[in-house]
């Protein structure tokens, strides 16, 4: 029954099963969405104000998706976007930009974005990631991804318990998400398995709130969030 499903188990406890093993070298095509800049992260004025947030809404996206091109399990990252500066950015890093031709929220571009890459590579193993996550590490999302192969659908909760910031489906199954308010109650909801690991801190980290960078900034961030908040003072 959707909801009774028992938490994914660590990494660790299982890389040492063939079976699995062989599921962790699963590559990952990513899908980021990203609002338009003018629009994204409307609870950060606080953060050095209003006109600070379209440029803090980059970095983030800039750090987090530069940490996700380096991660060994990533393959590709494709970013759903309108924002024109944005799509210049980060198809410089090695993204790929795909318009948000639905424009109708969250979801319907993690949908398209997903349509997307299993239209050249129908077998691709997605996985939708927050575009705020500034303090990214490659290896705890590598870990967080090798996890998630051992399940069909499966997501990773935001540091507060409330949100989520990846879900992941295997080949063949559709992503279904369901992000917004309470997203870790619908994803668990809805079937997928809820990944339990320690140590993956910065995978879970979003930014909303200057509180929320405060404490990403304390796990240390990406060089462009670093420039971006150098100017700022401290975030209140």
């Amino acid at each position: 029954m959707p909801g009774t499903q028992k938490p994914l188990e660590p990494w660790e406890y299982w890389k040492n099963d063939p079976v699995r093993s062989r599921k962790s070298l699963t590559a990952w095509d990513l899908v980021i969405p990203l609002k338009p800049l003018t629009l994204a992260k409307s609870r950060l004025a606080g953060a050095g104000g209003d006109s600070a947030r379209p440029g803090l809404a980059l970095a983030f996206a800039v750090d987090t998706v530069a940490a996700a091109l380096a991660c060994t399990a990533v393959r590709t990252v494709s970013v759903v976007t309108n924002d024109a500066l944005a799509g210049v950015e980060l198809s410089a890093l090695g993204a790929r930009i795909v318009p948000d031709a639905p424009g109708a929220g969250l979801n319907a571009a993690l949908v398209h974005g997903t349509q997307i890459v299993r239209s050249s590579s129908p077998e691709a193993s997605v996985a939708a990631l927050s575009a705020d996550l500034p303090a990214l590490r490659s290896a705890e999302l590598e870990l967080v991804l090798a996890t998630a192969s051992a399940a069909d659908r499966a997501f990773l909760a935001d540091a507060a318990g409330i949100g989520t910031t990846l879900l992941a489906a295997a080949p063949g199954i559709g992503l279904a998400p369901a992000f917004g308010e309470a997203s870790r109650a619908r994803h668990r909801g809805s079937g997928a398995q809820e990944i339990l690991l320690e140590g993956v801190d910065s995978v879970r980290r979003d930014v909303d709130t200057a509180a929320d960078l405060r404490v990403a900034m304390a796990l240390g961030v990406g060089p462009r969030t670093t420039a971006a908040t150098a100017g700022l003072g401290r975030a209140d």
